[in-house]
């Protein structure tokens, strides 16, 4: 099992260039970042993490200027989104900034996609919540297919288009990992649908067989070989159990979670964490 770290970066955490690069330097597998766009000070959308949200939701970087950062400062360390929003996202510009990141990282990039909590922030992208996971779901699709096909055309209920040149072209054939954010029976039924890999949370994954199990039980279903769907388990503490338990039920990669410090702060603990590699 792989391990890989996460980190809300912002402007006054630890660079995503030095963390990338102090992160590969210790040997963890990946780094992969969140993303909002903003956050509207309505906060009319309850966090669902509690009842105050966390200081850095106001303050995240761009995932994909980050990640770019990241790349170039690396080698091997593969890069990637916890999660991307596409709800708040055209999906031609970023078929083209994720195939432009997956080329010049050498192949290194997984998109995972959510489709979001926040009502008033989706809704100022044009998206209205109760239409979220359709537009998530017709925007992946339209990406996947721009990725693949060299005149691609799409005609779907959110997103349509007559055939187009998009390049360049990723790295990763048939394309990079698409990553599901989301631990429901409708999130494992996108997973199989037209994921190559599921990010469930912590939290919701306490009983690591037993959700994998209900993976390969949705997967069945569908026709499709569980070998070819990867679970990242995100927000991973870094308990040494906890990872054995996900080693065990064949979980592909833990993200442990590293908060949004500085440079003094965090060094100590991607030490002590390494101590898990």
């Amino acid at each position: 099992m792989h391990i890989g770290i996460t980190q809300f970066s912002t402007g006054y955490t630890i660079r995503i260039d030095d963390l990338a690069r102090e992160a590969e330097d210790r040997g963890f597998e990946s780094l992969f970042v969140p993303e909002h766009t903003h956050i509207p000070t309505s906060r009319r959308s309850p966090w669902p993490g509690g009842s105050e949200l966390p200081e850095e939701y106001k303050h995240t970087i761009d995932p994909f200027v980050g990640l770019a950062c990241a790349a170039a400062s690396t080698k091997n360390l593969r890069i990637g989104t916890a999660i991307a929003l596409l709800t708040e996202r055209d999906p031609i510009v970023l078929a083209k900034e994720c195939a432009t990141l997956d080329l010049l990282s050498g192949g290194r990039f997984e998109l995972g996609i959510g489709a979001g909590w926040n009502a008033e922030e989706m809704e100022n992208h044009g998206t209205t919540f109760r239409d979220r996971f359709k537009v998530m779901c017709d925007r992946a699709k339209a990406i996947k297919t721009i990725w693949r096909e060299e005149e691609p055309e799409y005609h779907g209920p959110f997103v349509d288009f007559d055939p187009i040149w998009s390049s360049p072209k990723p790295v990763q054939k048939p394309n990079p990992p698409v990553l599901l954010g989301g631990e429901t029976r409708y999130s494992l039924e996108r997973v199989v649908d037209f994921c190559e890999g599921w990010m469930p949370r912590t939290r919701a994954f306490k009983n690591a067989k037993a959700e994998m199990a209900r993976l390969e039980e949705f997967a069945d279903k569908a026709g499709r070989d569980t070998g070819t769907i990867r679970t990242s388990v995100f927000g991973a503490t870094g308990d040494p159990e906890a990872l054995d338990a996900y080693r065990e039920a064949g979980v592909f990669r833990a993200l442990v979670t590293i908060p949004p410090k500085g440079r003094d702060e965090v060094l100590p603990l991607l030490d002590k964490h390494a101590k898990l590699l």
